[in-house]
């Protein structure tokens, strides 16, 4: 069973949540574990694919997204089916994909809008009747 961390932002919107992965992967990047960021579409990829390069000021993130290169990069933004074995991934779609159970830690993000709120609410459930171990913090 995976641990799922449940970060609840207070901002609003699918930008602060972009940006609070961006800030999530870098993190574990430095401490040398392998992310794996899931979007809801290539487009969503390619949005994110931009923002890890210029979110901070500094930062250096390496990173690819699926199926663009040939690359084996320590970060890796997919979407749909398949992923490679990483330590961590980092849901940005509405529902938990089926590739979050091949990774031993799943981040769930969630913004302070109502909608974002509710879906997460459903995926919390789904986590606890698998019996995943929880947590969940406000940021």
């Amino acid at each position: 069973m995976a641990r799922v961390d449940f970060y609840v932002l207070s901002q609003t919107g699918e930008q602060a949540r972009r940006l609070f992965a961006c800030r999530l992967a870098e993190k574990a990047y430095r401490l040398q574990n392998s992310v794996h960021i899931q979007m809801q579409s290539h487009e969503d990829a390619e949005r994110l694919d931009e923002l890890l390069w210029t979110f901070r000021d500094g930062s250096f993130v390496p990173h690819h997204v699926l199926g663009s290169a040939e690359l084996d990069s320590p970060v890796t933004i997919g979407f749909g089916d398949g992923a490679p074995s990483r330590d961590l991934l980092i849901n940005l779609c509405d529902e938990i994909p089926a590739i979050a159970e091949s990774f031993p830690r799943v981040a769930e993000l969630v913004t302070s809008d109502p909608e974002s709120k509710q879906k997460s609410r459903g995926r919390f459930a789904t986590y606890r009747e698998q019996g995943h171990e929880l947590d969940t913090h406000n940021v």
